[in-house]
């Protein structure tokens, strides 16, 4: 990455992308990408989610150079992909969904020879900074082989920061990745990312991208369905839970006039109605004309799970060649 570009106001850009692939003796023209627009700030964590077959991985394959676009204009901190390719690529760090390990290398040597692949001088390569960073110090001088699959996917990112990028692309980065893993993984994705590296991340894990993106897309069907502030974005269902607890244990659930009751642990069930047309007085008055005597209530605004499922219930089965 040159310093004398002036900072782009967003670090990717995204006008009428459009991919399709050809047809073959087994299957007929298949439009990956329909027309998308997206536009990633600068400086954010930004989230793409989308059931299989969405298009994501399209998207980022034709980002990182693997996949030729159709149409459209795609910008990477500024720069056209199509007239400056080589600058635009240099802007980006990718960590794939599949883990690719140089098994007989050792972590120090991987990420001298990646940095060597962007010609990053010896005395400017931080190797050991960047293993210390994915807390794989103690194993620099270990065999890549020797690691388990949680470290080889912490070296990946280590790999992908080599050249200084001012942006990274996490592709499910946890997946397969234990809970304390991924913990010590997202921390290091704030800590990059408060020092003004903009990260685009992928995730089947709903609660993590609630949990740390600024802005979310979701994907479907090849287009964007959705692409907002994730406090904006979960407004976008009025509607709300009650979760009741009974006094004593009911047979079965209740039968609520106008609400529908689903079951829930411990002999709870939720109700759920929406803001605009009902009330919680309302949805109690339906629970006490039901019999219930209630112990205990709680309310639950909708979560980012409830969004995409509303967006894209019913579309999850249609496969994308590129099996996102």
């Amino acid at each position: 990455m040159t310093q004398t570009d002036a900072l782009p106001d967003d670090a990717i850009a995204i006008r009428g992308l459009r991919k399709t692939y050809a047809a073959s003796k087994k299957a007929a023209p298949k439009t990956a990408l329909d027309g998308v627009d997206l536009t990633i700030p600068r400086g954010s964590i930004f989230g793409l989610l989308g059931p299989n077959g969405a298009g994501k991985s399209t998207l980022i394959n034709i980002l990182a150079g693997v996949v030729n676009k159709s149409e459209g204009e795609v910008l990477i901190w500024g720069r056209d992909i199509d007239k400056r390719p080589r600058d635009a690529r240099a802007a980006l760090g990718v960590v794939p969904q599949e883990i690719t390990a140089d098994v007989f290398f050792t972590p120090r040597e991987a990420l001298e020879v990646q940095a060597g692949f962007y010609g990053v001088p010896a005395n400017a390569r931080r190797s050991d900074e960047l293993l210390a960073a994915v807390g794989l110090s103690d194993k620099a001088d270990a065999y890549v082989r020797a690691l388990s699959g949680g470290m080889k996917r912490r070296l990946m990112v280590a790999k992908a920061l080599v050249h200084n990028p001012p942006i990274l692309i996490l592709d499910e980065p946890t997946a397969g990745v234990d809970v304390e893993l991924r913990r010590q993984l997202w921390a290091y994705v704030r800590r990059i990312n408060a020092l003004g590296v903009t990260i685009l991340l992928t995730t089947h894990y709903l609660e993590e991208a609630q949990e740390l993106c600024d802005s979310i897309a979701i994907m479907n069907r090849g287009r964007v369905v959705a692409c907002e502030p994730t406090p904006q974005l979960l407004r976008r269902l009025d509607t709300r839970n009650v979760v009741v607890t009974p006094e004593h244990p009911l047979d079965g659930l209740p039968d609520l006039n106008g609400f529908e009751a689903l079951a829930r642990p411990n002999g709870a069930f939720a109700v759920t109605y929406r803001k605009g047309q009902s009330s919680v007085e309302q949805v109690l008055a339906a629970v006490r004309a039901a019999g219930v005597t209630i112990a205990d209530i709680t309310t639950e605004d909708p979560d980012l799970e409830d969004v995409f499922l509303a967006l894209t219930y019913g579309d999850a089965d249609q496969a994308d060649p590129t099996k996102d």
